[in-house]
C-alpha cells in the first residue's frame, strides 16, 4: 500500500530563514509591480511553508498527477504567496515571472488563474469561489473512489490525498462560501481541510465593523471539526494539521490568527498593509525587523532552495511509487481500466453520442422533459457525469433513474441534492469539474442570476460543466414575473465562452445534449421549456442534424428569400406557423432556427452567409426575452419581435396572447416589416 507519511516538525532555523523568504519575495513582487497585496502571504507564511513541507505530497514535473494533494488559495489576491511556494518547490515558476508580477503575458497575474500557472488548481479572484470549488473536488474524490471501489480503505487507493484550502476573513463573509460549506458538512467530506487566515482586517480596516460572529460555532453547526492555532506558533499549527488528517467524518476548519503585513513596524495589523505596496523604505525597515541580511531584492538562501528540493524529490519519489502500484492495480483490475481513464483524467464522453433518443413528430412534448430523457440516457454509458439540482429535481427532470443518492450513507450514488443553493453549487460543479468529471446543474432559468459569477468563472476556466436550466419564459405562467426570465438568455449569451443553447423542440433538445457533451473547452447552458411544444416533422423540414451548427435553414422558399424569421425555443413552433402562412399568401420567406448563437458564430463565413445571405436585409427575431444582441443577426434593416418587460401572473397561454406572442401579431409584424 501506497505510503503518505507526514513530515516530522523539527522546525529549525532554517525553517524561519525559508518563511521570511516567503515573505520578503511577496513583499518585493508586489513592489516591482507597484500593485497587489502584501499583507496576506506575510501573514500566512508560517502555515503555508508548514502545509508544504510537512504535509502536502506534489510533484512539480508532473503539476496534474492524479494522487496529488489538492491546494487551493481561496483569497487569491494574496497570489504572492502561491507563486513564492511554486517557485521554490521547483514548477515552472522562474524568478522572472516572478519579477513579471501583475505584467502582460507573464505566469503570475494578479489573481492566481487555472491552466495559466502550473500548480494553480482553480481560478481564485472573487472570494469565496475558490472554497467552494474545494467542496466539489472534495465531492469528486468521494464519488471516484466509490466508482472505483477504492474507497474502503483496503488495497491500493489512487485517490488516497487530502485537497487544502487556504481562506480570509473575505472568503467567509461571502454567501457562497457558506452554501458550499454547509453542503460540505451534510456530505461529511473528511479528506477537506480548510486553514482560515484569521487576521481581521479588510480593505476598509478592523473586520468588526461589519462582522462579528464566531466563525468557528458556525462551522461547527455546518457539520464541520473546527480547531484553532496561533498562526506564528509552528508547534500548535502542526499539531493542529495533523489532527486535521485524522477527522475521517467532517471537513475541518482551522481558525489561524495570524497577523496582515507580519513584521512591518508601521502597517502590521492595518489595512494599509492589505492591497498596496508597502513602500521602500518600510520594507527596508520590514526585512530589518525579520532579521533579513540581504539586500538584493528577490532573494532566496541556497539552504532554501535545498529545503523545497527535499519536498520536490519526496513528492517525485511517492509519484513513481505510486505509478508502479497504479500498474499493478490495473493489471489485476483490467475491467476497471476504461471507467479510470473516463473518471481520473477527464476523457471526453465518446459512448452515447451517436444513439441518443429520436422524439416522435407531431408530438407536444416540454423540452425540460426531453433533457431529462436525453440526461439519462448519456449518463447511463457516462459514468462522468454527475449532478443534480438546487431542489427542483422533478421541475428541472434532472434526476437520473435507477441511481443512488449522493450520501455519505450510500457508496457510489449520483444524484446530488445541492439544496437552495443555486451559488452554491455551481462552483462545488466546478470543482467537480477540476477533478475531471463531467457535472450538471439544475434550477429554473430566473435563478441562473444567483449563480452567474460561477457559470462566469466556468467560461474563463475553459470547463465543460453543464448548466441545465428549466422555465426558460413566461411559459411558466402563474408563479409571475419574480420567476419569469425576460433579460436572462442575453445575461447568459453575454458571458464569454459559454455556449447557450435553447432548443426550439425535443430533437433539437437532443442535439444540445450532444454538443454539450462533446465541448470539452468551455461550458454549456441548455434552457428548456415548461409548457409542451410541438415535436417538428423532420421529413417535411430540415434534418435535425442541421441544429449541430447552432443555426440552419428549418424551411426555405424558392429562390432568394424576401424576409428571414430567426426564432429560438418555444417560439421557433410559432415561427414556423408564420412562415406556413405567409408562404401560402405568395411571400418568399426563410425560416431559421438558431437554438445556439455561439455555435452557430463557430462555423466558418460561407456557412453563415448562406444561411443568411448579405443581400437579404428584412430579418425578423422572435424570441419572448428582451432584444438586446439580436441586431447582430437581424441588422439595421431588420427588427427583434422581443418582450422589452417583465412578465405577469397569469396561466401562459393568456400571457403569450396579451403580450402579443400570437400568429397574427407574428404575421402583422412580417408585413410591415416588408
Amino acid at each position: 500500500m501506497l505510503n503518505r507519511p507526514i513530515q516530522p516538525l523539527n522546525w529549525t532555523e532554517l525553517d524561519d530563514l525559508a518563511v521570511n523568504t516567503i515573505r520578503t519575495l511577496s513583499m518585493d513582487m508586489v513592489q516591482k509591480a507597484n500593485s497587489g497585496h502584501p499583507g496576506m502571504p506575510m501573514g500566512f507564511a508560517v502555515g503555508a511553508h508548514l502545509l508544504f513541507t510537512r504535509f502536502m505530497q506534489f510533484n512539480p514535473d508532473n503539476p496534474f498527477w492524479s494522487g496529488r494533494d489538492r491546494f487551493i488559495l481561496s483569497c487569491g489576491h494574496g497570489s504572492a504567496l502561491i507563486y513564492s511556494l511554486l517557485h521554490l518547490s521547483g514548477y515552472d515558476l522562474s524568478m522572472d515571472e516572478l519579477k513579471n508580477f501583475r505584467q502582460y503575458g507573464s505566469k503570475t497575474a494578479g489573481h492566481p488563474e487555472y491552466m495559466e500557472t502550473p500548480g494553480v488548481e482553480t481560478t481564485t479572484g472573487p472570494l469565496g469561489q475558490g472554497i467552494s470549488n474545494a467542496v466539489g473536488m472534495a465531492m469528486a474524490q468521494r464519488y471516484v473512489r466509490e466508482q472505483l471501489g477504492t474507497h474502503t480503505g483496503e488495497g491500493f487507493d489512487p485517490l488516497d490525498h487530502f485537497t487544502y484550502v487556504i481562506a480570509s476573513d473575505g472568503d467567509l463573509q461571502e454567501g457562497v462560501s457558506g452554501e458550499a460549506s454547509s453542503l460540505a458538512g451534510r456530505q461529511k467530506l473528511g479528506r477537506l481541510v480548510v486553514l482560515y487566515d484569521d487576521n481581521r482586517i479588510s480593505i476598509d480596516g478592523s473586520t468588526d465593523k461589519a462582522w462579528v460572529e464566531d466563525v468557528s460555532k458556525r462551522y461547527e453547526a455546518y457539520g464541520w471539526h473546527t480547531l484553532t492555532a496561533d498562526g506564528n506558533n509552528p508547534d500548535e499549527l502542526y499539531a493542529a494539521m495533523v489532527e486535521a488528517r485524522q477527522v475521517a467524518d467532517k471537513p475541518t476548519l482551522i481558525k489561524v490568527r495570524t497577523h496582515i503585513g507580519h513584521g512591518s513596524p508601521n502597517k502590521q495589523d492595518s489595512s494599509k498593509a492589505h492591497g498596496a505596496p508597502l513602500g521602500e523604505e518600510e520594507i527596508a525597515l520590514t526585512k530589518k525587523a525579520l532579521g533579513w541580511q540581504f539586500t538584493e531584492s528577490f532573494y532566496v538562501p541556497d539552504e532554501v532552495y535545498g529545503l523545497y528540493s527535499e519536498t520536490a524529490d519526496r513528492g517525485r519519489t511517492l509519484h513513481e511509487q505510486w505509478l508502479e502500484e497504479s500498474d499493478r492495480w490495473l493489471e489485476a483490475h483490467k475491467d476497471l481500466k476504461p471507467l479510470y481513464e473516463e473518471l481520473m483524467h477527464g476523457v471526453p464522453a465518446a459512448d452515447g453520442l451517436t444513439d441518443l433518443p429520436v422524439f416522435e413528430a407531431g408530438k407536444g412534448m416540454a423540452t425540460r422533459g426531453a433533457s431529462g430523457v436525453v440526461l439519462n440516457a448519456l449518463a447511463k454509458k457516462n459514468r462522468s457525469i454527475l449532478g443534480g439540482s438546487a431542489d427542483l429535481a422533478g421541475s428541472v427532470m434532472t434526476m437520473l433513474e435507477d441511481e443512488a443518492d449522493f450520501l455519505p450513507e450510500i457508496a457510489g450514488g449520483r444524484n446530488v441534492y445541492f439544496g437552495i443553493r443555486e451559488h452554491g453549487m455551481g462552483a462545488a460543479a466546478n470543482g467537480m469539474s477540476l477533478y475531471g468529471l463531467r457535472p450538471y446543474t439544475g434550477t429554473f432559468l430566473q435563478f441562473a442570476d444567483y449563480m452567474r459569477p460561477s457559470i462566469r468563472l466556468a467560461g474563463l476556466m475553459k470547463l465543460p460543466v453543464l448548466f441545465v436550466f428549466s422555465h426558460d419564459s413566461i411559459g411558466l405562467g402563474e408563479d409571475g414575473p419574480t420567476h419569469q426570465p425576460v433579460e436572462h438568455y442575453a445575461a447568459l449569451r453575454a458571458i464569454p465562452n459559454l455556449h447557450v443553447w435553447r432548443p426550439g423542440d425535443a430533437n433539437e433538445t437532443t442535439v444540445a445534449w450532444k454538443m454539450a457533451m462533446q465541448r470539452i473547452d468551455g461550458p454549456s447552458a441548455i434552457l428548456t421549456t415548461r409548457q409542451k411544444l410541438t415535436t417538428i416533422d423532420r421529413d417535411r423540414f430540415a434534418k435535425i442534424e442541421n441544429a449541430e451548427r447552432g443555426g440552419y435553414i428549418l424551411a426555405d422558399c424558392d429562390g432568394t428569400p424576401e424576409l428571414i424569421l430567426i426564432a429560438t425555443g418555444s417560439e421557433l413552433t410559432l415561427a414556423l406557423e408564420a412562415w406556413v402562412k405567409l408562404t401560402a399568401e405568395g411571400v418568399k420567406v426563410r425560416l431559421v432556427s438558431m437554438p445556439c448563437w455561439e455555435q452557430f458564430d463557430a462555423q466558418d463565413d460561407a456557412y453563415r452567409a448562406d444561411v443568411l445571405p448579405r443581400e437579404v436585409t428584412k430579418r425578423m427575431s422572435i424570441e419572448v426575452g428582451i432584444g438586446m444582441g439580436w441586431e447582430r443577426f437581424v441588422g439595421t434593416e431588420g427588427r427583434t419581435f422581443s418582450l422589452e418587460r417583465f412578465g405577469a401572473s397569469a396561466p401562459a397561454p393568456d400571457l403569450f396572447r396579451e403580450f402579443g406572442f400570437t400568429l397574427d401579431k407574428v404575421i402583422e409584424a412580417a408585413k410591415e416589416l416588408l
